[in-house]
């Protein structure tokens, strides 16, 4: 598998991604190319190389890379999940794969997986160079921290929240250190939601464990994320071909099938992979390999 480790830059800082070529890779012709975004809290050499390395052996160039404030990528502060900043992240990995001589700038598409799903869908309804859209294991990520995983949390709740990461930014403001939540649970309890338990098991062990990847995510991404909405526009904005691919035991299947319902395209896709979870198609080769090409078959249509 032909690689290379590469730097674009997102406004005033760099961004840290590896390239994947197709075997046959001839950098006289011009190929079709798409970012992959990680889940949230991942870092490139997880989920997203999973995927980008596979789908490079379709046939087409894809880009890894760490999003901004975590893993090798820069900004500050660090553990910063934020919403917007994740989709300007997908259009500068667009805005670098299209001054490659090798990129075909009119086949150019977008991949994503769990948050990384979402964000993908939210840019394309904005940035046009996308021509194609196809997701795994798509979840919300604004709904998850805005209504709880069950979707169920109190307004009450949530103005709290809110609450306390405003009185957060005042402390660290004022020379104070900075709090971190987790992103996944670092142990298993009781009546868990079963997501949550298995992406313990796969960012906490050595499953899928990664030095760079800290479970660590800033308390104050707590109000970029409840403002943010991930689908508000589909009905008007999101036209382009779109394919979900999701297990048929996800908890978070709910968020594909209620986007197939919304999403102005004519040309939209849920396809369900029997006996999956969310977590399996992260990193399970008997998912992940149905996965990818189902979403191959996707891009060579579409692109």
């Amino acid at each position: 598998m032909m690689q290379k480790k590469v730097t674009f830059q997102n406004n005033e800082h760099d961004m840290a991604g590896i390239l994947f070529f197709p075997d046959d890779f001839d950098e006289t012709k011009q190929y079709a190319a798409f970012p992959v975004a990680s889940p949230a809290g991942a870092v490139k050499e997880q989920i997203a190389t999973n995927y980008g390395s596979r789908l490079a052996k379709y046939g087409f160039i894809a880009l890894v890379f760490d999003t901004s404030h975590q893993g090798e990528s820069g900004g500050n502060p660090r553990q910063l999940e934020a919403p917007y900043e994740r989709v300007e992240d997908i259009k500068c990995a667009i805005d670098y794969l299209t001054t490659l001589p090798y990129v075909d700038n009119e086949r150019i598409g977008q991949f994503g997986v769990c948050a990384g799903a979402g964000y993908s869908m939210h840019t394309a309804m904005t940035d046009r160079r996308i021509k194609a859209v196809a997701v795994a294991s798509m979840s919300d990520p604004a709904s998850w921290i805005r209504d709880g995983f069950d979707g169920k949390m109190p307004v009450d709740a949530q103005l709290a929240l809110l609450e306390e990461a405003s009185n957060q930014r005042t402390r660290e403001a004022n020379g104070a250190d900075p709090i971190y939540g987790t992103f996944v649970p670092e142990e298993v309890t009781d009546g868990m939601p079963n997501t949550l338990e298995e992406a313990h098991e796969y960012y906490r062990t050595a499953r899928g464990q990664h030095p760079r990847s800290t479970n660590q995510v800033s308390m104050m991404s707590i109000d970029k994320m409840t403002d943010f909405s991930t689908f508000l526009f589909a009905d008007r904005y999101l036209t382009q071909p779109i394919l979900m691919i999701a297990g048929t035991n996800a908890d978070t299947l709910r968020f594909s099938e209620d986007l197939l319902k919304k999403a102005a395209s004519k040309n939209k896709e849920l396809f369900t992979i029997e006996g999956a979870t969310h977590v399996d198609l992260y990193d399970k080769p008997e998912y992940v390999d149905q996965a990818v090409a189902k979403a191959a078959t996707f891009f060579k249509e579409n692109l």
